[in-house]
């Protein structure tokens, strides 16, 4: 099962000359089916399907896994890698959160500061995030770490994201998105993910439908071996393969925006807790100018973070200074870990008043399951395990599209590549199944462009191809 050709010989699917000889022996010694059941039609559909975007998807899966594999275990190496940034000895008190602030900014007064996340465990460092810094992407951050027992600056690093990965996890995790090419290469990915789960939903049914003494890996050798290793894997592996298919489709440029759009219609999208800080009333007082883009605005850090810390938002934190005069601090958790912290409340800067509280808990379902998902796809969500567990599924991947390839091969006895899985299948199928499937999947293409284009061009180019093959093979019987 899984993403490059998986080439079982079944009825339906050899070719017009017999199966290859080495597979003979093994179908004789099979029992025969007692019936073909309601389903055989859809068989050599499934398989031809399994066999083509295997091969011609299966190296997008490719990168896809490496790269995926090599982010799941970046967040270990970035704790290696910027220990003496990310920790400190444990002392004995901390300073005012407004303290460090300063220090960080004596050190680095280039940029405004756009968030400030206070040390969120006993000897771990605060970070004050810098925008608008020369040098750095807009899209990033400058993280300035800061010793929260003594105000030493430790050093500064880009950051990117929620999560706040540093330079190692950013180009490791850009690779995987986008192979480095912004928005035009996040094609690639978006493009592996719509069609992971087709792949491992066709090789499931193609292992399931085999006989059970064709399905053995014991034993064996050749082709059969290795069919055996490919599709026992697959099963196990595939609803590993089905989730990260749809998490990845959640924030893919098409498929994503669709997604999007459907949450909104339904009132699942994600809330956000009301940044205003009383509209009028607030008006005439210059919040935004307290410290000159320092993060201080009113009445200061401090208070702020007691304000939030009486909500009950534990740490982490990130606390957002207000973005023009009429807007008030954002605190929000931003754990991401099981369980998860996102809890967000609204701080009036004049005042210190809360304005606004937004519990995780009153988020709506999708909302929270989008949530869960993305951040299981992207190993935080159980920490270690969850990485481990992500880079298996990448491992299992890579194997996958190996023997897949492999099995091609030795469908052509080693000497070159094997032969196609034959045409026509489709009109082997029943017009009160063909017209709905294909209502299906017309549907579902539009939902899922990347799935549905490539199909459709698929279906155009096979179809071409037929007609060429069949007038030739008319004027040669002429």
């Amino acid at each position: 099962m899984s993403t490059a050709p998986s080439t079982s010989p079944t009825s339906g699917s050899v070719p017009a000359g017999g199966p290859p000889s080495d597979e003979a022996p093994e179908a004789a010694a099979a029992p025969a089916p007692k019936s073909p059941g309601r389903w055989a039609p859809l068989r050599p559909l499934i398989l031809r399907l399994h066999f083509y975007a295997g091969v011609f998807v299966a190296p997008f899966l490719l990168v896809a896994a490496l790269t995926g594999f090599l982010y799941a275990g970046a967040f270990q190496a970035e704790k290696l890698v910027y220990s003496h940034e990310m920790t400190v000895p444990v002392g004995k008190t901390e300073l005012p959160i407004s303290e460090q602030v300063d220090a960080a900014r004596k050190a680095h007064p280039e940029g405004t500061v756009s968030a400030v996340r206070p040390s969120p465990e006993p000897g771990a460092t605060t970070r004050v995030l810098l925008s608008g810094v020369e040098g750095v992407d807009a899209t990033h951050t400058l993280a300035v770490f800061v010793d929260p027992y003594t105000g030493k600056v430790r050093g500064a690093l880009e950051q990117y994201g929620s999560t706040g990965a540093l330079p190692l996890r950013t180009w490791i995790g850009e690779f995987h998105r986008n192979l480095h090419l912004g928005e035009n290469g996040r094609l690639y990915s978006e493009f592996a993910a719509s069609w992971l789960w087709v792949i491992a939903g066709g090789g499931v049914v193609l292992w399931f439908s085999r006989r059970r003494a064709l399905r053995k890996v014991r034993g064996t050798g050749g082709r059969r071996r290795t069919l055996g290793l490919h599709g026992t894997v697959g099963v196990w592996a595939a609803a590993g393969f089905f989730f990260l298919s749809a998490t990845g489709l959640t924030w893919s440029t098409y498929a994503g925006a669709n997604i999007d759009e459907l949450r909104t219609s339904l009132g699942q999208s994600t809330p956000s807790v009301s940044a205003s800080a009383g509209g009028g009333d607030h008006a005439g007082h210059d919040a935004a100018s307290g410290a000159g883009g320092d993060g201080e605005h009113g009445v200061g850090l401090d208070k702020i973070l007691a304000a939030a810390r009486a909500e009950g938002l534990g740490d982490p934190v990130e606390i957002v200074p207000p973005a023009d005069a009429s807007s008030a601090y954002v605190v929000k958790q931003v754990r991401r870990s099981w369980p998860e912290k996102q809890d967000s409340v609204a701080v009036d800067p004049a005042t210190g008043e809360v304005t606004d509280v937004l519990r995780f808990d009153d988020y709506p379902l999708l909302a929270k399951l989008t949530r869960w998902g993305i951040d299981l796809h992207t190993g935080v969500l159980f920490g270690l395990v969850n990485q481990i567990a992500l880079m298996l599924l990448a491992l299992s991947l890579i194997l996958l599209i190996v023997w897949g390839y492999r099995m091609w091969w030795q469908r052509g006895r080693g000497s070159s590549f094997g032969r196609p899985i034959p045409r026509g299948a489709w009109a082997q199928v029943p017009p009160y199944v063909l017209v709905p499937l294909m209502a299906a999947v017309a549907a579902l293409g539009y939902f899922v462009p990347l799935l549905g284009i490539p199909l459709a061009g698929f279906l155009v180019v096979d179809v071409v191809l037929g007609e060429i093959a069949h007038r030739r093979g008319r004027r040669a019987a002429a």
